[in-house]
């Protein structure tokens, strides 16, 4: 079970927690930066929660509520605002569209332009998930039809509402590894809202369930150096 750590009043979409092997373990100054992991949705949260008694490394996870704005604003007011966080690693993910041909609900994209990106990619094979590597477009809308073999056409291999928002955030509150790993819930054959989206849901819920121990191997191999 995760254990809340404080969070400034009035700001009830943001949702901090740590792992409860890793609740009161956040000291920089002892075990070097820590790992952010940022999702969007409750659902992702409550994903990323049931996986998290997998590791006790100093990792916390913070819920942003949908969006752009929303996305910025939580991760810039924790990185800045919270000590035991100001120079952690941040790791964006939760679900997304996916564009690429090929791509399957509940398989796995991460974003080439992060760090470490051959690190995530092996450990996803090891767990045994399908895993895709490209660049995650972002979108203020959901993506349908058209509009999604535009981004395709465009390079992207997936989609969302957070990514970047989450990537600008964190950079301009100091310099740290970032990186992105997205669930597909929805392909151009299986578009959220049809029958088969609940299905497709239930899917990437549980491999979204399972990521934490290929999070915790991406931050154990980063080199974080000390500012």
């Amino acid at each position: 079970m995760a254990k809340p750590l404080a969070e400034p009043a009035g700001r009830p979409r943001t949702v901090i927690s740590t792992p409860a092997a890793a609740a009161g373990a956040l000291r920089p100054e002892r075990d070097g930066r820590p790992l952010l992991i940022v999702c969007a949705l409750s659902i992702e949260h409550l994903a990323l929660r049931g996986g998290a008694n997998q590791g006790s490394c100093p990792v916390a996870l913070l819920r942003t509520g949908m969006g752009a704005r929303a996305a910025e604003r939580a991760v810039g007011r924790v990185l800045r605002g919270d000590p035991r966080l100001r120079e952690a690693a941040v790791l964006a993910t939760g679900f997304c569209a996916g564009l690429a041909p090929g791509l399957r609900p509940g398989d796995i994209v991460v974003d080439e332009r992060g760090p470490g990106c051959e690190t995530l990619v092996d450990a996803f094979t090891l767990l045994g998930q399908r895993v895709h590597t490209g660049p995650i477009a972002h979108s203020d809308h959901v993506v349908r039809g058209a509009e999604r073999f535009r981004l395709r056409a465009e390079g992207a291999a997936a989609v969302d509402m957070e990514t970047a928002a989450v990537r600008r955030a964190a950079l301009a509150s100091g310099p740290r590894p970032v990186t992105a790993v997205r669930v597909v819930v929805d392909t151009p054959e299986y578009e959220l809202l049809r029958v088969a989206t609940l299905r497709t849901g239930i899917t990437a819920f549980h491999v979204l369930r399972s990521v934490l121990p290929a999070f915790l191997e991406w931050h154990r191999s980063i080199a974080l150096p000390r500012r």
